[in-house]
């Protein structure tokens, strides 16, 4: 891969995990998009399934993989993703966001992560790093804490956002997972609306989604799901191509809807 190449981004929409151990189009999706890039030296992930109090990055040689839910089957426990971590990687995006990231030993992969990026490389042969939401920040600063980080692009480095465009899980329709056609309104409207702003990047509209009163007040009722789509977007450049994949609300209230920004 030439030095010059600049890495595209990725925001992958996650839903139910059983999707890690499941055959369906938003999988295959997955698999698919992985075609269409270069495969990476290594992975820095934004997972909307850590929050902190200051942001941090996985540090460690070997994350381990974090099963961070309940209620599902065994086999969903079982599932181990042992890509390992990388941290002179994580030492370089402390020392570009200049200590406004800092090093963690304790976390590793949560599912977030592991349960999208497995799709994406099963051999789990590119290292991954994760970088965790700060729960104290605002949107616009969210956007910003991740411009340090842009020379990675030029670097190999592929960068992952894993949320969702609408995330209501109070709402959601469980009966009706598997109608395809099954929307709220609200949802679908909210849906439409973010993807059409991201085709013309207007990114201060976008990050005054999760404190508006309208019907993203139901699509996004807390932020961190959200919050992913921010970080690729705050590396996005001017004219920078955008292709939606996976665009499907599920159960009403659950948006897969995915992108890749760039070539």
């Amino acid at each position: 891969m030439p030095a010059t190449h600049k890495m595209p981004l990725l925001f992958l929409g996650h839903g139910n995990p059983m999707n890690a151990i499941s055959e369906n189009e938003f999988v295959v999706g997955f698999r698919e998009i992985t075609k269409t890039i270069p495969k990476p030296k290594a992975i820095v992930c934004i997972s909307a399934h850590w929050e902190t109090d200051g942001t941090f990055v996985t540090a460690m040689e070997y994350p381990p993989t974090i099963h961070d839910f309940g209620g599902f089957p065994k086999a969903l426990f079982d599932v181990q993703y042992p890509a390992s971590g990388n941290p002179t990687l994580a030492e370089k995006i402390r020392a570009l966001s200049k200590n406004q990231i800092q090093l963690d030993f304790t976390w590793g992969l949560d599912h977030g992560t592991w349960s999208v990026v497995k799709h994406l490389y099963p051999e789990a042969d590119v290292p991954i790093v994760q970088i965790s939401l700060d729960y104290k920040k605002s949107a616009q600063q969210h956007y910003e804490t991740i411009q340090a980080l842009a020379p990675l692009r030029h670097e190999g480095i592929l960068i992952v956002g894993s949320g969702n465009l609408v995330h209501n899980l109070q709402r959601l329709a469980w009966d009706k997972l598997n109608q395809d056609t099954y929307a709220y309104d609200w949802a679908e409207e909210s849906n439409e609306q973010i993807k059409e702003e991201i085709r013309v990047q207007n990114h201060q509209q976008l990050m005054n989604h999760p404190t508006e009163e309208n019907h993203f007040k139901l699509s996004i009722p807390t932020p961190e799901h959200y919050l992913p789509l921010l970080y690729l977007l705050g590396l996005q450049e001017e004219n920078e191509p955008v292709y939606f994949f996976n665009d499907k609300i599920i159960g009403g209230s659950l948006s897969m809807t995915s992108l890749k920004i760039g070539k």
